[in-house]
């Protein structure tokens, strides 16, 4: 299987493991769950191939490790980013390290600066450890901003933060005051 092929599955299984599930007629437990042989079906429904070596495939090459497979290898979830109300995943509060970085396009640091970055239709504002994950989640939405958040400080004042299993940091919301654009 190609690059191009593990992509558009990658890219399926986040909108319908993250967002859509019922455009598949799949159902996830509150953990995000989904059998994988349902997923197969609801996929074959709308006219996709799937198959369980292709879900493996993209599980397992997947450098941002966006989905885990259960222990018994029946099901599959997203570790983070939904949208879909019927997911209310369990993250373990931690404490973040000084600083957490954010990528965004350059077209919504007004925007930022104003509100803060708030979650949106996501559960959480998704946080990473360096740099440069930070820079190529920026240049998915245009021209890259690294903007540099004061992670500890937030945690000191009340905010809780959550690890997921792939490490990306999550948190409700950050305030403006506690946002710097990074000069990278």
């Amino acid at each position: 299987m190609n690059s191009k092929q593990l992509n558009e599955i990658s890219k399926f299984l986040s909108y319908v493991l993250r967002h859509e599930p019922q455009s598949i007629g799949l159902q996830l437990d509150t953990e995000g769950w989904a059998e994988i042989e349902c997923l197969i079906a609801g996929a074959a429904k709308e006219g996709r191939v799937l198959d369980r070596e292709s879900i493996l495939a993209v599980v397992s090459s997947s450098d941002k490790k966006r989905f885990a497979i259960s222990n018994d290898a029946q099901y599959i979830r997203a570790v983070q980013g939904h949208s879909t109300e019927s997911v209310k995943l369990q993250h373990i509060e931690k404490e973040p390290p000084e600083f957490l970085y954010h990528g965004t396009a350059t077209r919504f640091l007004a925007s930022i600066q104003q509100q803060g970055l708030v979650a949106g239709s996501r559960h959480h504002v998704h946080l990473s450890q360096d740099i440069a994950a930070a820079v190529a989640v920026g240049q998915r939405h245009g021209k890259p901003a690294v903007l540099k958040i004061e992670a500890l400080r937030m945690h000191q004042q009340g905010f809780k933060f959550f690890q997921a299993e792939n490490g990306v940091w999550l948190t409700k919301n950050v305030p403006s005051d506690l946002i710097t654009e990074d000069d990278q």
